[in-house]
């Protein structure tokens, strides 16, 4: 054979194995809407961290919108190679759609929710309507302001918070649940599709009395605004809030990132990321860290999906399946 077809054949062997080709060195983390300022943190120290073991400079690009849309947005096309979503039925949607592998709930620890949180109340300096408590988000007199829980993960665990209190204040009356959430619903005057945008209207445009949204958006608004304009409410009971992540194992087998992916979330349950996390106002599990921070989370009972609800499938087929409970309650508005 001429050394010219040689060489042509060496080419199209090349063009044609896809094992050759270099591996990525840039990943995409799809996450929720207000979890912008954690990742800007997270990553350049993921990024130093990857660096000094593996000698490999990588880059990490963030998209944010509410965790249901971002869930939507992969199915579609956005070539996602990690998920950090705020609710778990966000993942078991990639999963019934070939996106992630059964399982995933099992490689990482806690159930693969590095940090938690729970929903919170910001209110006015000074507390001026004296909230305190569930019940005072269905006063007359209160406007309530969080997120459209038909697009935004945050604003489902305010639904699920919220009924789970009324579960309780109504020894487990139903229909005296549906009323509470009903009347809770009217105190909203404007359903933003997502976790940031509700701030905005809470923050910036001065509308309502209190913005329910997790206690680590709480701490951050009284940061970046002034903790002279806010104050956080824990209420006495609340709902466990998770952050599950996942590897998005379609994307990142066709990339070949697996490797930079899976380091990535690993990296969050390190000290080190874990101790980032906590700065940022979300509760974690790592011992040395959690009490190296024990003075920034007060006390407060958390009930569970499972222990209130039977658990996330339960969940999703009797509260956020079309036509179930929250559609029926959310109406028209």
């Amino acid at each position: 054979m001429k050394r010219s077809a040689l060489l042509g054949a060496a080419l199209a062997a090349l063009i044609a194995t896809p094992a050759l080709a270099q591996a990525p060195t840039s990943i995409l983390n799809a996450s929720y809407d207000i979890a912008r300022e954690l990742f800007a943190a997270v990553n350049p120290a993921f990024i130093e961290a990857y660096r000094a073991e593996t000698g490999q400079i990588v880059t990490v690009d963030q998209s944010h919108a509410g965790s249901s849309r971002q869930a939507r947005s992969i199915a579609e096309g956005l070539e996602a190679d990690v998920v950090t979503f705020n609710q778990v039925t966000d993942i078991d949607f990639l999963e019934r759609n070939g996106f992630i592998e059964p399982g995933w709930q099992e490689a990482f620890g806690n159930n693969a929710s590095p940090y938690y949180s729970l929903p919170a109340f910001l209110v006015r300096e000074g507390n001026p309507k004296a909230i305190a408590n569930w019940d005072d988000l269905v006063r007359d007199d209160v406007e309530v302001i969080f997120p459209n829980p038909k697009t935004s993960g945050n604003a489902r665990y305010t639904y699920l918070a919220a009924r789970a209190y009324a579960l309780e204040a109504f020894d487990g009356d139903e229909a005296q649940a549906d009323a509470f959430i009903e009347k809770l619903f009217d105190n909203v005057p404007v359903f933003d599709t997502g976790g940031r945008g509700a701030t905005t209207t809470f923050v910036e445009r001065e509308i309502g009395d209190v913005l329910i949204t997790f206690e680590a958006e709480t701490q951050g608004i009284a940061r970046e605004f002034g903790e002279d304009r806010f104050d956080t409410v824990i209420p006495e009971v609340s709902l466990l809030a998770e952050f599950p992540v996942a590897v998005v194992d379609r994307v990142v087998d066709r990339r070949g990132s697996r490797e930079i992916a899976t380091a990535y979330l690993e990296f969050l349950y390190s000290e080190a990321g874990q101790r980032i996390l906590a700065e940022n106002g979300n509760r974690v599990n790592d011992e040395t860290v959690a009490a190296e921070f024990s003075g920034s989370f007060p006390p407060v009972r958390l009930l569970t999906v499972e222990d209130v609800f039977g658990g996330w499938d339960e969940v999703q087929a009797e509260h956020f399946a079309s036509g179930a409970k929250l559609d029926q309650l959310y109406g028209q508005r």
